[in-house]
């Protein structure tokens, strides 16, 4: 009996195919999975990585609400047609404090993982508004609604503290000052000197151009600081050293 016949002996047994494909999976994924647990560490730690400000929390958790991950990627391939539209690959310490990640292959719009200061604020409040205003062919729908969505910062605190129980380093300055660096980072005439220690690089302004804290500022906010953290000049990968 030849290999074809034997291949055709599984093909037509249900039960026996099931059961071989099992095995199979099974031994690929503990090949895969085993080794991770004898490691050190998963995720190369890299300066510059830090928790969401209270306000990017929100800004995220907007994004997320909103489906914004459904059209857009947050993860850059180490492909020569990919750094070049987007820039540096994505690291994996980038999302190691992101519940869930963003992470994706599926792009409608483009990557985001690298957005931040790639357009001025009030750009992002024209696109956000009318997409169509900045980009002909978009077919993403408008968020003008956020706009008018006013924020007061009154379930931050438990927001930050839910991220702490899944192993976000939350401190417990970061939380009792979570409220007041929440309405100071987009207010202008904030002492921001606290919540830059606790948050480097946090950007600092009215990001909507409105006077009233709302879910624009915060998704604004948040899409800034994406891919700001890390300085990529100075950045060199551990295999490297």
């Amino acid at each position: 009996m030849g290999i074809l016949d034997k291949h055709k002996i599984i093909e037509k047994n249900a039960t026996l195919l099931l059961v071989l494909s099992f095995l199979v999976v099974t031994i690929g994924g503990l090949v895969e999975i085993v080794p991770l647990f004898y490691l050190e560490g998963t995720i190369e730690k890299v300066e510059g990585v830090r928790p969401y400000s209270p306000l990017e929390l929100a800004g995220r958790d907007v994004y997320i609400r909103e489906g914004c991950y459904v059209c857009h990627s947050q993860m850059i391939r180490p492909l020569r047609d990919e750094v070049e539209r987007y820039g540096h690959y994505s690291l994996a310490a980038e999302s190691m404090y992101d519940h869930p990640f963003q992470w994706g292959s599926k792009r409608t719009g483009p990557d985001l993982a690298r957005v931040g200061g790639r357009y001025s604020d009030a750009w992002h409040v024209a696109h956000l508004s009318k997409p169509q205003d900045v980009v002909p062919v978009s077919i993403m729908p408008s968020y003008r609604f956020l706009l008018d969505r006013k924020l007061d910062g009154k379930t931050v605190v438990d927001n930050m503290i839910a991220n702490r129980r899944v192993g976000v380093p939350y401190t417990d300055e970061m939380i009792e000052n979570a409220r007041a660096d929440f309405l100071a980072q987009a207010d202008p005439d904030a002492d921001w000197d606290g919540l830059l220690a606790r948050y480097p690089k946090a950007q600092t302004r009215n990001f909507d151009g409105q006077p009233e804290l709302t879910e624009m500022d915060a998704l604004i906010a948040y899409l800034q600081m994406l891919g700001t953290l890390v300085d990529f000049s100075t950045f060199q990968p551990a295999a490297s050293r």
